[in-house]
């Protein structure tokens, strides 16, 4: 007899937790994720979700703890056929290719300067560094900010025509605000330059800069000319925030372990892996670019954004993968 009382309060617990689930589905349906079809990714996403934040369920994740971490070229924007931030560099190379006429002839800025993409190829990351220590050091940040804001106000993207800002993906524009409704506190995890992204996250993605971890460079703090301090960008790397710099990157910024982490790429695959080593629910996702005609179909063989190891492994420990075409029946903000 006196077991009945405890079999119905598991009952009644899991009644109220499928209609939580039924709930946030239908909510999810309705307000925050429209662009993605029904399919198993979305309803993973569901099932997580109301998973962690039912109160009372054994699976039941504080709101401090619930941090969501999001790669960011390839996985919230568009990175085919180059990186935002290389497209920039290459643009300031030309900018001030006149107040460097040595870079004719010196690699790999006379490559650059010549249209050469295989040439600049061929430089690898070395030549691809001191591209970046030339256009991106010697300045302050606020003036190094002010040139990002004012190239992403002008730059098109070369097959779409449109400002890169606006080639931010629907699907996930609607997941961050869906985490942050549910009591999540989402940042952003990526190889770009953190001085870089910062310029525009807030904007787009509604994450502050302070959300935001990212490849950084040594800065020197200097009195400027008017006797107000400065924060000199020096060309000097300090860290690379991809591969297994990502892990490092989250705890040196973050300091706890995310339980939710999404990516596109083989540079994802240790943030998945140290995300999904904590204990308790976890999550982790990938998308997987397969749609040629509404943005770009790339996997193993792309030499940007390529996903090989990470889409085996997902494979293998069930993580989600997000297929575009399949998954998502809206891509950017001005599809319909």
């Amino acid at each position: 007899m006196s077991s009945t009382p405890c079999l119905l309060q598991r009952a009644l617990r899991r009644l109220l937790c499928a209609a939580c689930l039924l709930a946030a589905a239908a909510l999810a349906q309705a307000q925050g994720l429209p662009s993605w079809n029904d399919g198993a990714a979305k309803q993973a996403i569901l099932r997580f979700v109301a998973d962690v934040t039912t109160p009372g369920s054994a699976t039941f994740v504080a709101p401090a703890e619930r941090i969501a971490v999001f790669d960011n070229d390839g996985t919230l924007w568009v990175e085919q056929p180059i990186y935002a931030q290389f497209a920039f560099a290459l643009d300031r190379v030309k900018a001030l290719a006149p107040r460097h006429p040595e870079w004719k002839t010196t690699p790999p800025f006379d490559a650059i300067l010549k249209g050469d993409t295989k040439a600049f190829a061929a430089a690898g990351e070395k030549g691809l560094m001191q591209v970046l220590a030339a256009t991106h050091a010697g300045m302050t940040t606020e003036q190094f900010s002010a040139s990002v804001a004012e190239w992403l106000a002008k730059a098109r993207h070369p097959r779409f025509g449109q400002p890169y800002e606006k080639l931010v993906y629907q699907p996930m524009l609607e997941l961050l605000a869906y985490l942050r409704e549910n009591g999540f506190k989402t940042f952003i995890v990526s190889g770009g330059g953190v001085e870089f992204m910062r310029v525009f996250t807030e904007k787009v993605y509604g994450i502050p800069p302070e959300q935001v971890v990212g490849s950084t460079g040594q800065l020197a703090f200097k009195m400027g000319a008017d006797g107000k301090p400065v924060l000199l960008k020096l060309p000097k790397i300090d860290l690379v925030d991809d591969n297994v710099g990502k892990p490092v990157g989250i705890q040196r910024f973050i300091g706890r372990r995310p339980i939710l982490a999404f990516g596109n790429s083989d540079g994802d695959q240790q943030m998945l892996e140290w995300t999904a080593a904590g204990a308790g629910p976890r999550f982790m996702g990938l998308v997987h670019h397969t749609d040629a005609e509404r943005e770009y179909a790339y996997d193993r063989s792309s030499r940007v954004g390529k996903l090989d190891k990470a889409l085996d492994e997902a494979r293998a420990r069930g993580w989600t993968v997000v297929d575009m075409k399949q998954d998502w029946n809206r891509v950017f903000p001005a599809d319909r």
